[in-house]
């Protein structure tokens, strides 16, 4: 017997954006980079991991299951490299739902928001050519252009104005909207 097959895809019926703190939430954060960057863009082999990750703050989306965390969707991470200066780096969302625009949208939202309320007095981020146009819709200025893991590159720095603090504890929530039947 062949199992009945849904008539369309699962939908969540909310993603949540926060730091990853639970040791699971982690662990999704560091297989959806691998997934990204060492299987679709071959930009690293075998992991993505460096000397910053000791350092640096997860930020996960979460799609939820009947309210509750399910699976990370999408990751960024944080550090701080001097004072008040911080860098952004290994933003990935799943291949999946990376025509779900805002996933990456508030991904970055949350990662200068969370920032700013530690200290950030100036927000950077190596940000990959062909994405430079996602962030200066979200006032990110290029700084210049380089080459990065062979790869071109544009330095980035967000305009902090356009970002309000965000506490460890703060959560973007954001129901799915459904289709009518």
């Amino acid at each position: 017997m062949v199992p009945m097959q849904p008539p369309f895809p699962f939908v969540p019926g909310e993603y949540r954006v926060r730091l990853a703190e639970a040791a699971w939430e982690r662990a999704q954060c560091t297989a959806l980079r691998r997934a990204v960057f060492c299987d679709e863009q071959r930009v690293f082999v075998g992991s993505d991991r460096d000397d910053i990750d000791a350092a640096a703050l997860p930020i996960a989306a979460i799609a939820c299951t009947a309210g509750m965390p399910d699976q990370v969707v999408g990751t960024v991470r944080i550090h701080e490299t001097a004072a008040g200066e911080w860098f952004g780096s290994r933003l990935a969302v799943h291949r999946d739902l990376r025509g779900v625009a805002w996933i990456g949208t508030e991904l970055i939202r949350h990662a200068v928001g969370t920032a700013r309320a530690r200290g950030c007095t100036r927000f950077l981020a190596h940000v990959q050519s062909q994405n430079a146009t996602l962030f200066h819709r979200l006032a990110w200025q290029t700084l210049r252009e380089i080459d990065l893991h062979g790869r071109p590159h544009h330095l980035m720095a967000a305009d902090l104005s356009a970002y309000p603090h965000r506490s460890r504890t703060d959560v973007a929530v954001f129901p799915v909207a459904r289709r009518a039947a």
